[in-house]
């Protein structure tokens, strides 16, 4: 399918300072933007930036950033899912993957992860497709926000439900591996009935568990 992408942006008044959350954003765009160090959660600063003009380039890739003047602070990422997890066996080309969303620490608590998936859903398109996060919670910053794994499962179960992503059953063993990771979905209301269903499929790879 084709992947066209329509551009959104919006401002954002916080104690912090005004804050721009826009996209997706163009390579070229990004190579022209400075990096918080802060953002180091999935690689060091400098490497991730690299990742995100990557995906940027993809057809189906799209970046939103949050941005104080030059500086992203904030990002989440879709893409086709990784050729060694179980969902790009679906073969669908309307199924993508937020792969990644991440707020540098000084910027937490202001909202900017939900503005960042509002503006990812403001393109009527995102309808076109199912979208999934695999939430595992090694990828969880336990230690600078001081909430448990529960606690933070929580507050991504919330943010994410935001724009209508919900938690679906699989036995996917990573996401079984422990009790607090989970697949959340989000089904694009223009999304038929066959595709659901292999959706349904990959998400179950052991039939007696469907």
């Amino acid at each position: 399918m084709e992947h066209p992408k329509s551009y959104f942006s919006k401002q954002i008044t916080t104690a912090i300072g005004d804050l721009i959350i826009e996209g997706p954003i163009e390579p070229h765009l990004l190579e022209g933007f400075d990096f918080h160090e802060g953002l180091k959660a999935f690689r060091i600063p400098e490497k991730q930036k690299k990742a995100l003009i990557g995906i940027a380039g993809l057809p189906e890739g799209r970046i939103i950033i949050a941005r104080h003047d030059r500086t992203i602070v904030g990002y989440v990422t879709y893409l086709y899912p990784d050729p060694m997890e179980r969902w790009s066996e679906a073969k669908l080309d309307n199924l993508i993957e937020l792969g990644a969303i991440e707020v540098a620490a000084p910027y937490r608590g202001v909202r900017i992860a939900k503005a960042l998936l509002d503006i990812s859903f403001a393109d009527d398109r995102m309808n076109d497709y199912i979208v999934i996060s695999t939430e595992y919670y090694w990828h969880w910053d336990l230690e600078s926000t001081g909430l448990t794994v529960w606690e933070y499962k929580e507050v991504m179960k919330s943010i994410m439900g935001s724009v209508g992503m919900e938690m679906y059953a699989t036995d996917d063993p990573e996401i079984t591996s422990h009790p607090a990771n989970m697949l959340m979905a989000r089904i694009g209301s223009r999304i038929d009935l066959d595709t659901i269903e292999t959706f349904n499929e990959v998400r179950f790879k052991n039939r007696f568990f469907y």
